[in-house]
C-alpha cells in the first residue's frame, strides 16, 4: 500500500531533524571543550606537579628527571629555555593563556607550555592528543537515532495506511456511498478511531433511510385523506340531494380533522426527534404516578389491574415525559387487548450493578407479530400494513416513547404476554447519571 506524501515528508522531517541536531550538539560540545581552559585540567595538574617536583632540584639534573617522568607516565615532556620559547612559531594554532600556563591547540592536538617561576626555562607537555570525546561516538549516537528511526517508520506505517483507508472511506461516504465502511485497522492506534467512524456511518445511514420511510410514510399519510377529500367535493359538486350533501361534507370534515390531527402528531414527533429538550428530572414515588394514570382510565369498561412488586420506590424521572409514555402504553393495551390490562412495577440490578425502574404493561389481545416486534418503535409503523385511519393512529406514539425513554438512559421494548396478548416495557436507570 501506497504511504501518503504527508506521512513520508513528516517522517523524514522528524528523522533528519534528529541527525542534524546530534551532529551540532556534538560539534558544540567539541567546540565548547577546545575553548574551556579547564578541559585541559589533568594535563595542567600533570605539568604543575612535575614542575613543583624539580624546581626543588638543582638544575642541571631537570632534564633527566623530566625524561624519567615522561618514560613512566608515557607523556611527551621536554624543557627549553624561556627565549627559545619565545621564538615559537604558533600562527595556525589556537591559543589560551591563564597566569604562566600557555595552550596551544590545532585539529586534535594539544601543546601546553608552563613557565618555571624565574628560572627561564619552561616546561612543555605534548603535542598530545586533544581530551575531548571520539568522533565515533557521534556516529554510533546518529547510526543509533537512524535505528529507532527505522522502528519508527515500522510502527508508523500501519497508522499511515490506516488513516488513509479512513480517508478514503470518509471521501466516498462524503460523496453518498452510504454502504462505504473503513476496513479493520492494522494498528491500534487506530482501531478505535476507525470503529466510532463505521458506527458513525452506520448511524448515518440508518438515519438516511429512516428519512427516506418518514418521507414515504408522511406522503401516505397526507395523499389518502387528500384523495377521499377530493373525491368527496367531486361528489359534492354533483349531489343534488341534501342528505348526500350532508354525508361528503362530513366525509370532508372528518378528513380535515385527521389531516390537522396528521401535523400535529408529526410537529410533536419533529420536536421529540430534534434536540433533547430541558428535562426537570426530580425523585418522585414511581406508585404515584400509575396509580394517577389508572385512575385517569376509569371509564374503562374492563379491568386495569397494578401489581406493585416495590416498597415504595423513589426513581429520577421528567414526570411529564414518563407520564406521556405510560399513558400511551395503557392506551394501546386499552385499544388492542381484550378487556383486561395488568401493570407491573419492578426493580432489579442490572449487569453494570445499576437498579432498573421496570413498567411492563400487558393486555389479553391479539399480541404482536415477531416481525413487526422489529419496526414497532420506528416512525410511522403500524401492525396494519392497509394503513387504515381507523386501525390505530399514525404510528408515531411508540416512536415517541422510545424517545422519551433514550432522554432517560433507559429503553422501551416488547414482547409477549402471559395473558395472551403484547408486553410493553418501560425500563430506565432509578438514578439518572446526572440532570438536564
Amino acid at each position: 500500500m501506497k504511504l501518503h506524501r504527508s506521512f513520508f515528508s513528516l517522517y523524514f522531517l522528524v528523522i533528519t531533524t534528529f541527525i542534524i541536531f546530534s551532529w551540532l550538539l556534538d560539534e558544540v560540545w567539541s567546540s565548547y571543550l577546545e575553548q574551556d581552559i579547564e578541559s585541559y585540567t589533568g594535563y595542567k595538574t600533570m605539568l604543575h606537579a612535575v614542575g613543583d617536583y624539580i624546581e626543588p632540584k638543582p638544575q642541571n639534573q631537570w632534564n633527566e628527571l623530566i625524561k624519567k617522568t615522561s618514560e613512566r607516565y608515557k607523556l611527551p615532556l621536554s624543557l627549553m629555555p624561556l627565549a627559545e620559547f619565545e621564538k615559537l612559531e604558533h600562527s595556525d594554532h589556537k591559543y589560551l593563556q591563564e597566569d604562566t600556563t600557555h595552550v596551544y591547540y590545532y585539529d586534535d592536538k594539544v601543546t601546553i607550555h608552563h613557565v618555571m617561576g624565574d628560572s627561564g626555562m619552561v616546561l612543555n607537555l605534548g603535542p598530545a592528543k586533544m581530551p575531548t570525546r571520539p568522533r565515533i561516538e557521534a556516529l554510533i549516537r546518529v547510526l543509533i537515532l537512524a535505528t529507532f528511526g527505522i522502528l519508527l517508520f515500522i510502527w508508523l506505517r500501519p497508522v499511515s495506511r490506516d488513516l488513509d483507508q479512513l480517508k478514503k472511506a470518509a471521501a466516498d461516504f462524503g460523496q453518498g456511498h452510504f454502504t462505504r465502511r473503513a476496513p479493520t485497522a492494522k494498528s491500534t492506534m487506530m482501531a478505535g478511531m476507525v470503529r466510532s467512524f463505521n458506527m458513525m456511518a452506520e448511524r448515518i445511514k440508518r438515519l438516511i433511510e429512516a428519512h427516506k420511510e418518514l418521507t414515504n410514510a408522511v406522503s401516505h399519510e397526507l395523499r389518502t385523506p387528500l384523495a377521499r377529500s377530493k373525491f368527496a367535493l367531486q361528489m359534492l359538486a354533483t349531489a343534488k340531494d341534501e342528505e348526500k350533501k350532508t354525508k361528503y361534507i362530513n366525509q370532508i370534515t372528518g378528513d380535515i380533522v385527521e389531516l390537522e390531527e396528521l401535523i400535529n402528531e408529526m410537529l410533536i414527533y419533529a420536536a421529540f426527534d430534534s434536540d433533547k429538550p430541558d428535562l426537570s428530572i426530580t425523585a418522585y414515588q414511581i406508585s404515584d404516578l400509575i396509580n394517577h394514570q389508572v385512575s385517569n382510565h376509569s371509564q374503562f369498561d374492563g379491568e386495569i389491574e397494578f401489581v406493585n412488586n416495590t416498597n415504595n420506590l423513589m426513581v429520577d424521572y421528567d414526570n411529564h415525559f414518563i407520564d406521556r409514555a405510560l399513558n400511551n402504553f395503557i392506551n394501546n393495551a386499552i385499544k388492542y387487548g381484550g378487556g383486561k390490562v395488568r401493570i407491573t412495577l419492578s426493580e432489579k440490578e442490572n449487569t453494570m450493578g445499576q437498579n432498573e425502574c421496570i413498567i411492563s404493561i400487558e393486555d389479553n389481545g391479539d399480541g404482536v407479530s415477531d416481525e413487526f416486534k422489529k419496526i414497532i418503535f420506528d416512525a410511522f409503523s403500524r401492525g396494519d400494513q392497509s394503513r387504515n385511519r381507523e386501525t390505530g393512529g399514525f404510528g408515531l406514539g411508540l416512536a415517541i416513547v422510545a424517545r422519551i425513554m433514550e432522554w432517560h438512559q433507559g429503553n422501551a421494548k416488547v414482547s409477549d404476554s402471559s395473558l395472551g396478548g403484547a408486553t410493553f416495557t418501560l425500563t430506565w436507570p432509578t438514578k439518572q447519571p446526572s440532570i438536564h
